[in-house]
């Protein structure tokens, strides 16, 4: 049975610009006063973390790390802060369909649940904040 790209189930794993592609569409469903508050943030697509990512972290494998947000969370920021860079979240594509090989979901929902989970990170929610919200559902 061949999947569709459209529904997020394909039989091949997708480019980077195909995932680039699925990442947009997916923040693009977005609500837009949630969009609202990421108009500054930058949304990279990488297959995998860096080795600085990697060490910083402490992880001991490349597939261990599905995103990233790096930055300051909107409330911790201050006018009165030196200019820093824009806060970026990266999705790591090759992490994140080997989870997806595992797994029995969509490719384009494990997408927005990465992406949602560190746009939470921008928004200052930790892990333990996002878990028991998740939890609450």
């Amino acid at each position: 049975m061949r999947r569709s790209f459209d529904t997020g189930l394909r039989a091949k794993a997708p480019s980077l610009a195909e995932f680039e592609a699925m990442a947009a569409q997916a923040y693009d469903r977005l609500p837009e006063r949630f969009r609202a508050l990421c108009a500054d943030l930058v949304i990279r697509v990488d297959d995998f973390p860096g080795d600085d990512v990697l060490k910083s972290l402490r992880l001991d494998s490349e597939f261990d790390l599905l995103g990233l947000f790096q930055g300051v969370g909107l409330p911790f920021q201050s006018a009165l802060s030196p200019t820093q860079m824009p806060n970026m979240i990266w999705l790591y594509r090759r992490p994140i369909l080997d989870y997806w090989a595992e797994h029995d979901e969509r490719l384009g929902d494990i997408i927005t649940h990465v992406l949602v989970h560190e746009i939470g990170h921008h928004f200052g929610l930790s892990d333990a904040d996002m878990e028991a919200i998740e939890a609450a559902d």
